[in-house]
């Protein structure tokens, strides 16, 4: 296996990071780009290399192709499209989100999205502003739910409401890294 560097994503990185991205959209969620929703993977930069607060981490392998990706913003869930109490449970500005946590296929099962996460984590402790972090998943992707479900709880599972919502399982995770929730 080829080493793998895991670290903030640098300019010359978002080329690299936006394919993943929407290499990810397109084949794992089938949905492709849709504005509404990945105007982040378009414009990376300015999402999260534009404040402090947020973060890109790319896992680069040892030729220097980007192949996974894992980001943080202070924005929490909207309403809509999600629940009103969801939104009010993780306000933007203390909600650390985490997002795009996407590992290309050849190198997923080899802990990467895990040292994504943990190191996101660490960030959004650091930050010392952060009083939650939050996240939502798409359980059609497969592994998606599993992994999330080992790492945090889930606060709503879309299929369980009536009508099914969004199809959406949002979780939360703990905000210091190996603390018990």
């Amino acid at each position: 296996m080829r080493s793998i560097c895991i670290r903030p994503a640098l300019l010359t990185d978002l080329d690299g990071a936006r394919s993943v991205m929407l290499d990810t959209v397109y084949r794992d969620f089938g949905t492709g780009y849709v504005p509404r929703w990945h105007g982040d993977v378009v414009d990376p930069e300015r999402a999260y290399l534009g404040s402090a607060r947020h973060t890109l981490l790319v896992a680069v392998d040892e030729g220097g192709e980007v192949v996974g990706t894992g980001a943080l913003d202070a924005r929490g869930p909207g309403c809509p499209p999600n629940p009103g109490w969801l939104a009010e449970r993780y306000p933007s500005g203390t909600t650390a989100q985490l997002r795009r946590v996407y590992v290309r296929p050849g190198h997923r099962r080899r802990g990467i999205a895990r040292e994504l996460v943990g190191r996101l984590l660490e960030f959004a402790a650091a930050d010392g502003g952060y009083r939650a972090v939050y996240l939502h998943t798409d359980p059609a992707v497969p592994g998606a739910e599993a992994f999330w479900s080992s790492l945090g709880k889930v606060v709503l599972d879309e299929r369980e409401e009536p009508g099914g919502g969004q199809g959406i399982v949002h979780f939360e995770l703990p905000l210091r890294v190996g603390s018990a929730d």
